[in-house]
């Protein structure tokens, strides 16, 4: 696989490996896909969104070259513990190249193949830049990706106008989009949002 993330340093890619996944399910399975996607610059997602997303998913993303080895030991151990792949320790630079150019496989394989596109991705693209991606690309829900879609499909405003409990309910279902709804009553949705609302320094409600 080449991957040359260059030209992510000023073009808005089209599709993701994720998306063309996706598309692929959904046709084997002979329904119909729609991608709602709506590109956002950083600086007019909401800062509550941001913050949400890094302490949830990568708390250290401004300090790492990518990789947060701390959390990847932390992971290693506790996959071995439980002589599964439960746990993946990915950062957000490591999400964004998973989603970009990758599948959502859990082995060895891909884990290193996304690291070394990790490593890429920080030697090319700045930091807000990787962020930007990020939260324009990540999974949000069936068909939903981006920041943007996803504000305004859960909670009918945009990314930018989000509150500090909206913008915890999005990062609290990063890890599994596809089952938990940021706008429900979940217990764990719930039960995430208020860490995430404590890990940000917000009163939780």
């Amino acid at each position: 696989m080449i991957i040359n993330p260059t030209k992510l340093k000023t073009q808005r890619p089209a599709q993701t490996a994720l998306m063309k996944l996706r598309q692929d399910q959904a046709k084997r399975r002979g329904r119909a896909y729609r991608i709602d996607q709506r590109w956002l610059p950083l600086s007019r997602t909401s800062r509550y969104l941001r913050e949400a997303v890094r302490v949830s998913e990568d708390a250290s993303f401004w300090s790492h070259n990518g990789i947060d080895w701390e959390e990847m030991r932390e992971s290693f151990e506790k996959n071995w513990e439980k002589k599964q792949f439960a746990r993946g320790g990915s950062t957000i630079t490591m999400q964004l190249a998973r989603n970009l150019y990758l599948t959502p496989s859990k082995n060895p394989l891909r884990k290193l193949q996304e690291i070394l596109i990790a490593f890429r991705l920080e030697k090319t693209l700045s930091k807000s830049r990787i962020l930007e991606l990020y939260l324009n690309l990540i999974e949000w829900g069936d068909g939903i990706f981006g920041a943007e879609a996803a504000a305004r499909r859960y909670f009918g405003k945009a990314a930018a106008d989000l509150t500090p409990d909206e913008a915890a309910r999005l990062a609290a279902v990063l890890p599994s989009p596809l089952r938990w709804d940021p706008a429900s009553e979940q217990r764990i949705v719930l039960r995430r949002k208020n860490l995430i609302l404590r890990r940000m320094g917000h009163e939780v409600r």
